[in-house]
């Protein structure tokens, strides 16, 4: 199967080809796959080298031109290290962009830390008026890349992973999906860790809600949840732990809840290990979060 970031290339190459408002700006990382593109649109394919920050202020510039610019690297690259031009190139300036990462929080151990990026949503979380989208699945990643570039003038990151579930499901850029219902509590499984959330809870007296748009935060689907179940929340994310469980308390600010929020720690492992390795020393495996979302949820979910 391929990967998201497979698919990223041949869609939004298409994308250049269908709206003359379409632009892509690169660094380096992610050209190879932009080479025909940029032969058939000169104009619209730009890179500019290993210079992130120039990545964003570039595209801010097309964007206020009235382009609608696709911006891709590793998010470390892309979130973290021009952190400034995003906040001020892109939103004082209300210039919209779609930005595209790859790499994700540890889908690729032997880079290191610096290609690492689990505090990516959380940081843009200090910023106002972004949408986030989280595909599980790269048939999922290319509706929502679809949804993104079509946005008008939206700011819209997306995060593309190598991790996938084994099957992609209908999204619409908006909605949670609810997967499995129950009564004893409610399990948000953000992209590609639904797969493992599902193993996880098999025989638990829980609802799963899938979420591949988390900004903003889809709080009337999780309400209706919580009415039918206890209110007890549980966050999987594959990023930063813990980075809805504001969004989720304002959800239910009104209503007596718990949340338990699950995700990528904070301690760096600085072993390479692999991709697997990585997810369950951060407790993100099958086995690791059945353990955990049992006994947050006690034994009322097991009966």
């Amino acid at each position: 199967m391929d990967t998201m970031r497979d698919r990223f290339a041949p869609v939004v190459s298409g994308l250049l080809d269908e709206d003359p408002r379409v632009a892509v700006v690169l660094a380096e990382i992610g050209a190879d796959g932009f080479a025909e593109a940029g032969r058939r649109h000169p104009d619209r394919v730009i890179n500019v080298g290993i210079r992130e920050q120039l990545l964003v202020g570039a595209a801010a510039g097309l964007a206020l031109t009235g382009l609608r610019p696709v911006v891709h690297t590793f998010a470390s690259f892309l979130v973290e290290r021009p952190f400034e031009q995003v906040k001020l190139d892109l939103g004082h300036q209300d210039a919209g962009a779609v930005l595209v990462s790859a790499a994700a929080s540890f889908d690729w151990p032997a880079g290191g830390y610096t290609h690492m990026a689990p505090g990516d949503v959380a940081l843009l979380d200090t910023l106002d008026g972004w949408t986030v989208h989280v595909p599980g699945h790269p048939d999922e990643a290319e509706t929502l890349l679809r949804h993104a570039v079509a946005a008008g003038d939206d700011k819209v990151y997306v995060r593309l992973s190598v991790q996938s579930n084994a099957d992609g499901l209908p999204v619409d850029g908006e909605r949670f999906r609810v997967v499995r219902e129950g009564g004893s509590g409610v399990v948000v499984a953000v992209g590609p860790v639904l797969d493992g959330v599902l193993a996880a809870t098999q025989g638990l007296d829980v609802t799963v809600l899938y979420a591949t748009t988390v900004r903003p935060f889809d709080a009337g689907t999780l309400r209706r949840a919580v009415r039918a179940a206890r209110a007890d929340v549980v966050l999987v994310e594959p990023y930063l732990a813990g980075t809805s469980a504001a969004a989720v308390n304002e959800a239910l600010s009104d209503v007596p809840h718990r949340v338990l929020g699950l995700g990528v720690g904070r301690r760096e492992l600085r072993r390479y290990g692999d991709v697997e390795e990585h997810a369950a020393a951060h407790g993100l495996d099958a086995r690791s979060l059945r353990e955990r979302i049992g006994g947050f949820l006690g034994a009322a979910a097991r009966s």
